[in-house]
């Protein structure tokens, strides 16, 4: 695994490539054009898919990070639709965490409709703990991340009650342009009239917007408690 060449701000961590960039791609593509150095952590290749191949899943992974312009990928290569919680994955995830540093964790809703995407966001909650484990012949030196942060996917579709909402209204044709590039996922094979998966996606991405008074939005969730540097930090609703 490849050390990036300064401690990520942000690691993104991911069941599938494509999880990233659905779910959380314009929060990604504003950080890292406020200067934050962003990376993605995929847990699985996504393969075998219909329409995808290991080949034509890394093209197109790669493809999309040119318009994230993250500083670091790695894919662990952990086995896909059954990816588990278990000790080794554990392990290696939390090499990960000691290697980039990373001062904030995004990773999958712990409920979700996708068995992945659940052992996805128990294994960053596991391993945020192993990684700052000191007497042990893991990589890296012990660290341990000072926050996690919960994004959802699309296939649980009912309300959810996130605790903030980050505006992504400048990036979002950014961000689904990042989404066309896993062709084989999002287009391929798939019914051409509307609505599509990036009509969803877009329209999701509308409501969330709609509820912090901007164009488009992406939904967090978190654990801890948030501390806000003061009440002129806080921005209410604009009225309509």
């Amino acid at each position: 695994m490849q050390t990036p060449e300064k401690p990520l701000d942000i690691l993104v961590v991911a069941a599938h490539p494509d999880d990233a960039e659905i779910s959380v791609g314009g929060t990604i593509i504003r950080s890292v054009r406020e200067g934050l150095q962003v990376g993605v952590l995929d847990l699985t290749t996504g393969e075998p898919t219909p329409y995808g191949t290991l080949e034509r899943r890394a093209a197109e992974t790669r493809a999309a990070n040119e318009i994230l312009g993250i500083a670091w990928r790695h894919n662990l290569g952990l086995p896909n639709r059954s990816l588990e919680a278990n000790l080794e994955a554990r392990r290696r995830v939390a090499e990960a965490f000691r290697i980039t540093r990373p001062r904030l964790i995004l990773t999958h809703y712990w409920d979700d409709l996708h068995p992945d995407h659940v052992a996805a966001s128990q294994l960053t909650e596991a391993a945020r703990f192993w990684a700052k484990l000191s007497r042990s012949d893991m990589a890296g030196a012990p660290f341990f991340p000072p926050m996690v942060l919960y994004y959802w996917s699309i296939h649980r579709r009912k309300h959810t009650d996130p605790r903030f909402v980050i505006d992504v209204s400048e990036v979002m044709e950014e961000k689904l342009k990042a989404i066309e590039c896993y062709r084989s996922q999002v287009i391929d094979g798939r019914p051409d009239r509307f609505p599509t998966v990036l009509d969803d996606i877009r329209a999701i991405a509308r409501y969330w917007g709609w509820t912090i008074g901007a164009a488009y939005g992406e939904p967090f969730a978190a654990r801890d408690q948030l501390a806000i540097d003061g009440l002129g930090r806080v921005l209410s609703p604009s009225s309509p």
